[in-house]
């Protein structure tokens, strides 16, 4: 059972990294909206000898909402919903946001991890877009110290998508030898994430060199990562080395914590399925305009870019795939019918 697991977890983490286990308040608190409480997903036949799935997403107030639905569509498309642990990292408010998910998922194996904001301010540059800027973006960086070593391997998702399809089949995939596994676009403009000065440099262009395929964009806010492999060769040094050098010595780049992933991994990535990251529907990152669906399957619906739906949603004014992320909304509104409830 999931809650063996759970029990199971050995925390080894620095001294800037709290880990609290779940805990069954099922009071809200502090200035969080309140949240409805979502079924009880129970596991289907054939679950006996199926794995324990982690995953990581961030949790704070801005993003709670999309956060509780993403959560909410994992449980609800998984055969084995009992199997699968979640790994929160937060800043603040803690507590507030511990007693928020255990109130609208009572029976979620869940764990929240406190990520100290200092480790890495200094390191951020500003960027396009104020979201980007955020310590709670970086915190993907750190998971593989974050997480207990017997955690070996997660699925990393980002706040604002929600899944509609098994999450054990994105689970299942081989990475091989690889870091990590992500959709790839290479039919991107690879050279608009970097910039002028980047690509100006004797020395910074041959990061690229040596790599298995040439280098494709791929989108952060889905990657199923190997925690052991990521632990042994260093790579979180490796990202704040190039962090570093943005910082302190030129500005190669200009969206947040993705151009660092993409100069440790790009054409390094196990290439997965696109339909496990319709990324893009939240718009570019400034105007944040209505976007369609890629050509092909979906298991995974993105808003990634400035537009979210719940904002978009509650001023009145959806795209049209908007409408998607809705059912899973669990926000508590004056006068609203639960749809969770039991007809009478």
């Amino acid at each position: 059972m999931p809650g063996r697991h759970l029990a199971a977890l050995t925390l080894v983490a620095p001294a800037w990294l709290i880990a609290v286990a779940c805990c069954t308040n099922h009071l809200t608190g502090g200035d969080l909206p309140a949240f409805r409480e979502a079924p009880a997903f129970r596991n289907g036949r054939g679950c006996a000898d199926a794995p324990t799935i982690n995953i990581a997403m961030t949790l704070d107030a801005t993003y709670l909402r999309g956060s509780l639905a993403g959560v909410l569509s994992i449980l609800q498309h998984t055969s084995c919903p009992e199997n699968v642990i979640f790994h929160f990292v937060a800043t603040s408010p803690f507590h507030p946001l511990r007693r928020t998910v255990a109130a609208s998922f009572p029976s979620l194996s869940f764990r929240i991890y406190r990520f100290d904001s200092a480790l890495v301010r200094g390191k951020i540059s500003s960027s396009v877009r104020r979201a980007l800027d955020q310590p709670l973006n970086y915190a993907r960086i750190y998971l593989a110290d974050l997480l207990p070593r017997s955690v070996r391997r997660v699925i990393y998702f980002d706040s604002d998508l929600v899944v509609v399809d098994d999450v054990a089949r994105l689970w299942g995939i081989d990475l091989g030898h690889h870091v990590l596994g992500a959709p790839e676009y290479c039919h991107a403009n690879f050279t608009a994430y970097f910039t002028d000065r980047f690509w100006s440099d004797p020395d910074f262009p041959r990061a690229f060199d040596g790599r298995e395929r040439r280098a494709c964009y791929f989108n952060t806010g889905v990657m199923v990562m190997d925690l052991e492999k990521w632990r042994a060769g260093g790579y979180t040094r490796r990202l704040e080395g190039w962090m570093e050098i943005q910082k302190k010595a030129a500005r190669i780049y200009e969206l947040g914590s993705l151009p660092p992933f993409l100069l440790v991994f790009a054409g390094e990535v196990k290439r997965v399925g696109h339909r496990w990251n319709q990324h893009g529907l939240g718009g570019d990152n400034v105007e944040g305009l209505c976007r369609n669906l890629h050509p092909g399957p979906v298991s995974l619906l993105h808003w990634s870019g400035k537009g979210k739906p719940w904002l978009r949603l509650d001023a009145g004014r959806p795209c049209q795939l908007d409408g998607l992320w809705k059912p899973y909304d669990l926000l508590r509104r004056r006068g609203d019918r639960d749809p969770f409830a039991a007809d009478v």
